[in-house]
């Protein structure tokens, strides 16, 4: 059952669970664009191609929040909002091990694997690689894990699990960061808890939080 947390004419934000992909794959699996486009045929009573612009996505194992464009005005003044780096995403992440500095920013460059389809982590700007940068601060230590809040100030492919990965901290059941053991429903233990970002007619503020997942703190 889709979970809209937002709507307009223009823009929809919605909850993704872990295990769905945000757009369609080679595997053919259904996505969660299939599924927004299906409320929004059936709320407006719409035949044929529905419009929906992907503005950013979450890998498959995370949850959060997810934002797209209902409309070609929306989807570009979003994407002009991102590119100004005026909407803010945050998340929270459980990561392994306990963080040397209950504050931080990580800084580094990053390479997209197509092979592995991993991030190649760097301390230094190599050849064809992207700046990546984001601030995280501990909430509170969970049976020997760290639960921390992370700011995104860049969205590179796979950034916050290498980084931290990189770190020596990768994400609580990333294995195809380092992380120790997988979660039973293969996730990872990421969410992205909180979008802040302006509507796309008007420039009103819009904020969308969302709980942590239960199985985050239990």
């Amino acid at each position: 059952m889709l979970k809209v947390l937002y709507e307009d004419n223009h823009l929809i934000a919605v909850l993704k669970p872990a295990g769905l992909a945000t757009q369609g794959d080679e595997t053919g699996d259904v996505c969660l664009m299939d599924e927004v486009k299906d409320y929004l045929k059936e709320k407006y009573k719409k035949t044929g191609n529905v419009f929906l612009g992907l503005l950013h996505r979450l890998d498959r194992p995370v949850s959060g929040i997810v934002l797209f464009a209902k409309t070609s005005k929306g989807a570009s003044r979003l994407s002009e909002q991102i590119r100004n780096h005026e909407m803010k995403k945050e998340y929270s992440a459980l990561v392994e091990g306990k963080l040397k500095n209950r504050k931080g920013t990580l800084i580094n460059f990053l390479k997209h694997n197509e092979k592995n389809n991993k991030a190649e982590i760097f301390d230094r700007e190599v050849p064809d690689s992207q700046r990546a940068e984001l601030d995280y601060e501990v909430i509170k230590e969970i049976k020997g894990n760290t639960l921390v809040k992370i700011n995104l100030k860049t969205g590179r492919h796979h950034q916050i699990r290498a980084q931290f990965a990189h770190l020596g901290h990768p994400l609580v059941g990333d294995i195809k960061y380092g992380a120790k053991n997988p979660l039973p429903d293969k996730s990872i233990a990421l969410f992205a808890d909180k979008l802040t970002f302006k509507t796309a007619t008007g420039d009103k503020d819009v904020v969308l939080e969302m709980p942590l997942p239960k199985n985050f703190i239990d």
